[in-house]
């Protein structure tokens, strides 16, 4: 429990400070800066995720294997940064041709950091299967400091720029890769055949990959395109609120990873149940919570410009309570090494979500974008959480949270003075 605790904690404090530098933004750059640093960064994180490979997913299917342990490391360095590189090439193309309304400057910033934040998602997956969670949350916190601080301090100063944003966020992107090469003893050597054996695992799973990225990303592209600018502002600054639903939810995914890469199926099976219970609890609460308060808080923090924020709040709340029980059951079904079926769910529910975008955002801005987020979230949710039910032979109420669960976690919060507990018993049933 302890390690949940720290873990939630490393994740509300970025949330938090981006909350606070999120109003600084708001009121500095106005709806219309806020979109165009939004697609700069969301441009920047696609290259990233393009350029990862999915070669975390390999690094969780080879790590039972012990004497792979080392020439992971290396791999996932070297890896990194190769790949990083040329996804950053090739995305910078597509923006060229596609021609983007964003300063080309501004997207070379964002992308020369694009191969260190990829090396720094591979190195962090390494840390994460060793089960040094600390280490990975102190680099969550230390890098929304370097992102944040200094825009707090230039807005304070009046001299909040959208090069000093972008720069800011570049740096806190290479930020983490430079404080992993201490504890990780890198450059570590790596091993090419097991690099080539990496590539072709991962590879059958990336497509999925990137189209679960671009499931939670592409609205932002398509309202700049089809509406304009001060539209993904407005969106922005509501996925932006409703993500501090996910600080319990993520930091409970990231701590039972290693508990789900265990030998033991039933054990694994087990985890995996609790998780997807607990989430479901602990999502919608926070989720109800921030729509319960959002009408008060978005005018009088952002101010009266970003109002239009919440009606797509609202609508998009229901797609973050499903979109919270993607991630651990994602990281069970990875172990049933059916990659190909994995992709064909992301894809389908990208289509549907580019599709349902095609109609709703021209006639409804960022609520139309919102509720195609919402319908594409829950479909999927729906599609993965039944698949991973199946396999486990569970039924639905198996899946619901429980009176135990609430108690379990209630005990646990009581005891965490005196040790830590297993997040979940494998002696215990599902």
């Amino acid at each position: 429990m302890r390690s949940f605790l720290q873990t939630m904690a490393s994740q509300a404090f970025p949330l938090a400070m981006a909350a606070v530098a999120g109003v600084f933004l708001a009121r500095g750059l106005q709806p219309e800066g806020r979109g165009v640093y939004a697609t700069v960064t969301t441009t920047a994180g696609i290259a990233t995720v393009v350029g990862h490979l999915s070669v975390g997913r390999s690094q969780m299917a080879l790590w039972p294997v012990l004497d792979r342990h080392g020439p992971l490391v290396g791999n996932a360095m070297v890896l990194g940064l190769v790949l990083g590189a040329a996804a950053g090439a090739v995305i910078f193309c597509v923006v060229t041709v596609l021609g983007l309304p964003v300063a080309p400057q501004l997207m070379v910033m964002a992308l020369s950091a694009v191969p260190f934040g990829v090396a720094a998602l591979n190195l962090k997956g390494v840390l994460l299967l060793q089960s040094r969670v600390g280490t990975a949350n102190r680099s969550t916190v230390l890098s929304a400091v370097v992102l944040y601080v200094p825009i707090l301090l230039l807005a304070v100063t009046g001299t909040l720029t959208l090069t000093a944003v972008v720069a800011c966020w570049a740096v806190s992107t290479i930020l983490p890769f430079a404080l992993f090469v201490r504890p990780l003893r890198l450059p570590a050597r790596g091993e090419g055949a097991l690099a080539r054996r990496q590539l072709a695992l991962s590879g059958r799973y990336h497509l999925g990959a990137v189209a679960f990225h671009l499931l939670l990303t592409v609205d932002v592209l398509l309202l700049n395109v089809w509406v304009t600018p001060a539209e993904v502002g407005l969106y922005t600054v509501a996925t932006s609120f409703l993500s501090l639903s996910r600080v319990p939810t993520d930091a409970l995914a990231q701590i039972v990873v290693a508990r789900q890469a265990v030998r033991d199926e039933a054990e694994a099976r087990a985890v995996t149940a609790r998780t997807v219970r607990l989430n479901l609890m602990l999502g919608s609460a926070a989720v109800c919570s921030l729509a319960c308060v959002s009408p008060l808080l978005i005018p009088t923090l952002y101010g009266a410009a970003f109002s239009g924020s919440l009606t797509p709040l609202l609508v998009l709340a229901p797609g973050t309570v499903a979109w919270s029980l993607l991630r651990p059951v994602e990281q069970y079904l990875v172990r049933l090494g059916r990659p190909m079926t994995m992709t064909a769910v992301a894809a389908c529910a990208l289509a549907s979500n580019v599709a349902l975008n095609a109609v709703l955002i021209p006639l409804w801005g960022a609520a139309g974008a919102a509720l195609a987020s919402t319908l594409s979230y829950g479909a999927m949710a729906a599609v993965e959480v039944g698949w991973f039910a199946r396999v486990a032979g569970l039924g639905a109420g198996d899946l619901l949270p429980r009176a135990a669960d609430v108690r379990w976690v209630a005990a646990s919060l009581r005891d965490r003075g005196r040790g830590t507990r297993g997040l979940v018993s494998a002696r215990r049933s599902v």
